[in-house]
């Protein structure tokens, strides 16, 4: 089992630290919270096991104690998401123990070990002492804090209920996180595959055609197109081959830039919605994310109507936004949230909408939604992994094709000088 290196607050105030043996950060929090001590920072540590089969968490040792860090060291200036993660559960644990915001965040900067996160939570504890709400400190900082993370604390603050809040912003990163991991784990094999062909394509035009090439013109022949076509091709990447990085370069830069425009990303969006096997996928997550999100907003207190518009934003795509919108501004004049979703049948379908309608007249919509949120995710996992077996046998059949156009290109040329030698 991985063993966890953790700080955190005892009932007396004082500050210990340990280790933990867990199968993973959540078990390792759990065991934590058990022994009536709140977790500050968890981070995973490799190399012998310290603490024993039998015994779940090690001694608590005085803060302070721990090994001196190198003078010098290559750290990225970019707060990774774990020291997010830690710090947006460690916070909720210390508003709900009843610590002072300003104490908390002073706490949490001195305790941190990543110096990027440790600047970043100081420049929020001075804006909160300065008197700015914490949400308003957050936002400055957008590449840490996303726009759906400020309007959930925005939200928590106006509530009164901010622990709450943090708890279920704690708990939705790690279920978008291990979303995330599933989809990336998904594409890996095909994106691996594709980069492999890539290289033996490449391969072929730069190493193995010029061979061919000086064979060829030793005979004067005509060659036909296709081999025509693949002698420029290896021509061109050989002789010009940094033109055609910096091009394709130019190219994805101009089109980032080009799908920067509101009006182009809603048509690209629309097109991939629109995209057979890709967009019920795309669908289904951003599907997955709304419902999650608007059911642990309102299992925290908070209203309908500003759950729908903190929840909308973390659809990730303008034009499902713009449909949820519409819903909003619906259930404002008095609609159901089931009655105002029916339009939206790119993300709802019949049988969810019946299942939300059932739970807003029953009085349990927060729970239905994470619910539905759960079983979309398992049925968008089979749906990938089904995916994924359909597009591997179609990229296989496609990277055979190129190599054997190219394989075939050059042979022809060598029966018809051996027709010509006969």
């Amino acid at each position: 089992m991985p063993i966890f290196e953790y700080k955190a607050l005892a009932t007396g105030g004082a500050t210990t630290q340990g280790r933990v043996e867990a199968g993973g950060r959540a078990e390792a929090m759990g065991i934590i919270e058990d022994k009536g001590l709140t977790p500050l920072r968890l981070s995973e540590v490799g190399g012998g096991a310290v603490v024993t089969r039998n015994a779940k968490l090690a001694v608590a040792v005085p803060a302070g104690t721990g090994v001196k860090k190198p003078a010098f060291s290559f750290q990225s200036k970019k707060v990774p998401f774990a020291a997010l993660e830690d710090f947006t559960r460690s916070l909720s644990s210390l508003l709900t123990a009843g610590v002072p915001l300003s104490r908390a965040l002073t706490i949490l900067y001195k305790e941190t070990s990543n110096p990027p996160a440790a600047a970043k939570w100081r420049e929020l504890h001075d804006a909160v002492i300065d008197g700015a709400p914490l949400a308003t400190a957050m936002a400055k900082s957008p590449e840490v804090f996303p726009r759906i993370y400020v309007a959930m604390v925005e939200a928590g603050e106006a509530g009164g209920f901010l622990d709450v809040v943090l708890a279920q912003i704690a708990e939705f990163q790690s279920r978008e996180k291990e979303l995330r991991a599933k989809v990336t784990a998904a594409m890996m094999y095909p994106a691996v595959l594709m980069t492999l062909a890539t290289g033996v394509v490449i391969f072929l035009l730069v190493f193995f055609i010029p061979r061919f090439q000086t064979l060829f013109a030793g005979f004067n022949a005509t060659l036909p197109l296709i081999t025509r076509v693949i002698v420029g091709a290896s021509d061109l990447l050989r002789h010009q081959g940094l033109y055609v990085l910096a091009a394709i370069a130019a190219l994805a830069y101009f089109g980032r830039a080009w799908l920067r425009n509101d009006q182009t990303r809603r048509q690209l969006e629309t097109a991939l919605l629109r995209t057979p096997v890709i967009g019920p996928l795309m669908s289904q997550i951003a599907m997955a994310r709304f419902c999650r999100m608007l059911g642990t907003l309102l299992n925290a207190g908070v209203t309908l109507v500003n759950g729908l518009n903190v929840a909308r934003r973390s659809l990730g795509y303008q034009t499902l936004i713009d449909l949820v919108a519409d819903s909003t501004e619906r259930v404002k004049k008095g609609e159901t949230l089931a009655g105002s979703l029916a339009e939206n049948r790119a993300l709802f379908g019949g049988s969810t909408l019946e299942m939300i309608s059932v739970a807003e007249e029953t009085g349990r919509l927060d729970t239905e939604l994470v619910r539905l949120a759960g079983v979309t995710e398992v049925t968008l996992d089979r749906q990938l992994k089904t995916a994924v077996s359909l597009a591997e046998p179609l990229m296989l059949f496609a990277i055979a094709a190129v190599i054997g156009v190219i394989f075939i290109g050059m042979v022809i040329p060598i029966f018809a000088i051996q027709d010509q030698i006969k």
